[in-house]
This record gives C-alpha cells, sequence and structure tokens, in this order.
C-alpha cells in the first residue's frame, strides 16, 4: 500500500512540476518536516476523485451511497477503507483513491444489532450471550495486531474486542467455511461479533491493505439509518 500511494503522489507531483525530487521527500525512511509530510498528504487527498469506482462489481445502494460519501467529503484522509455490509453479509475493500480492491462474503455477528455491550470486550467468550453477539456499526479507525493465539488480526473496534480475521474452522458442527460458501447470505450470521474473511481473501487483500498501518472501517446499521450512524443527509450523486 506504502507503494501505491507512492506511485499515486508521483503522479500528483509530475502533474504538477515537481518530479522525483518531491516524491522522495515523502518516501518511509526519509526525514522531512512535518509540515511538509502533512502539505503532501493533503495535496494526494485533494487530487483523489469524488466517487467510488466499483468496476462491475454488485454492491448494494448503501454500500454504493456510503463509498460515494466517503470519497467526497475526503473522509478516510486518504486511507485505504473497508466497508462492511452486514445486511448482505459482505465485505468491500478500497485503495486510498476509491477504486475496489475486493469482496467477498463473510460471516459476522449472529445477533441483529448495532451496539455493543458495554464492557463486553473485557469478558470471556463462553460468557457472551447469544443476544450481545452483535457485530457494531459506525466508523472505525482499524490498527493491525495479534490475538491471543499469536495469529495477526485487524482490529475494528478494540474495546469491543471486534477484529477481521481468517475464517476459523475449529467446531465442524458450526460449518463455518460451507456458510462462507453457500450462494445465500441467510447463513452467515454465526460469529461473537467478529468479522470473518476467507482465508485467501485476508491473504491477499486485507493484509496487504490495512496489515502495516491504520486505514478506516465503516460497518453500515442494519437498525438505524445511515444518516443516524454516520451523518449522511443526502445521496451523494453516481458517476455517469
Amino acid at each position: 500500500m506504502t507503494r501505491f500511494i507512492a506511485s499515486q503522489l508521483d503522479a500528483v507531483f509530475k502533474g504538477l512540476g515537481m518530479g522525483c525530487a518531491v516524491l522522495a521527500l515523502v518516501l518511509p525512511g526519509q526525514v522531512i518536516s512535518t509540515p511538509s509530510r502533512s502539505n503532501a498528504v493533503q495535496l494526494f487527498v485533494q487530487q483523489l476523485p469524488r466517487v467510488a469506482d466499483f468496476a462491475a462489481e454488485d454492491a448494494s445502494d448503501d454500500v454504493r451511497q456510503m463509498a460515494n460519501w466517503v470519497m467526497d467529503q475526503r473522509d478516510h484522509r486518504g486511507m485505504p477503507f473497508v466497508i462492511v455490509d452486514k445486511q448482505h453479509v459482505r465485505v468491500f475493500v478500497f485503495h486510498p483513491d476509491g477504486k475496489l480492491d475486493g469482496a467477498t462474503p463473510a460471516l459476522m455477528g449472529s445477533a441483529a444489532g448495532d451496539d455493543s455491550v458495554p464492557g463486553i470486550g473485557e469478558r470471556e467468550m463462553l460468557a457472551i450471550l447469544p443476544h450481545e453477539r452483535t457485530t457494531p456499526a459506525g466508523r472505525f479507525l482499524s490498527s493491525p495486531g495479534i490475538n491471543s493465539l499469536g495469529e495477526d488480526i485487524i482490529w475494528v473496534d478494540y474495546s469491543a474486542a471486534v477484529s477481521m480475521h481468517r475464517v476459523r474452522a475449529k467446531d465442524p458442527k458450526e460449518r463455518r467455511l460451507e456458510r462462507l460458501a453457500s450462494a445465500t447470505s441467510d447463513d452467515n450470521r454465526i460469529s461473537f461479533g467478529c468479522i470473518n474473511l476467507p482465508v485467501a481473501f485476508y491473504d491477499s487483500i486485507v493484509k496487504p491493505a490495512l496489515g502495516a498501518s491504520q486505514g478506516v472501517v465503516y460497518v453500515l446499521p442494519e437498525t438505524r439509518s445511515l444518516q443516524a450512524v454516520f451523518g449522511i443527509r443526502a445521496r451523494v450523486s453516481q458517476p455517469s
């Protein structure tokens, strides 16, 4: 992802006639002043498109509205971002420029709801009641982490112990792999609240995007409106 951002910054700087000399100032390992780095990032963000690019991927109206709002408002601050569609149990990962990197079915919290129970992140999993197993809605700054098993994960809501991680098929009765592979999303609500992803998708899409630095994760609501959760008041126009 660093290479991706660098390439985008390179294009911006070349367009302004500034060339590689300026690009060298924003590459990792270089010592530059905070104002210079901040200005470079702001310039990059200003040059981004105002709408997301889904290519040929199918997505719900709410997902498209959310992605276009993110790009129009620059809400992701030039970081990679993820949209989690709980109603259709799918995950969409975007490059900083709004181009879709990939989409996949997922497994999410078995209980409907948009809020985590206070203090749930400090409780043992077996003490979490069925109606408390929600995937919370909202805007979250993600961060890479390691779970208690030593596996790399992406924290979505650290305080609520909600993360994105590879699907774990430990209990055959849960049929998690079969649920992911099924043609319907009706059986994809099985987790305690975490977002379970296919192993190949996590390794090839999610980890390169979010595994080394922060990103933004938007979990869409299922009991409230986009306006109530994100303050989106009007539909952002679709590209013609």
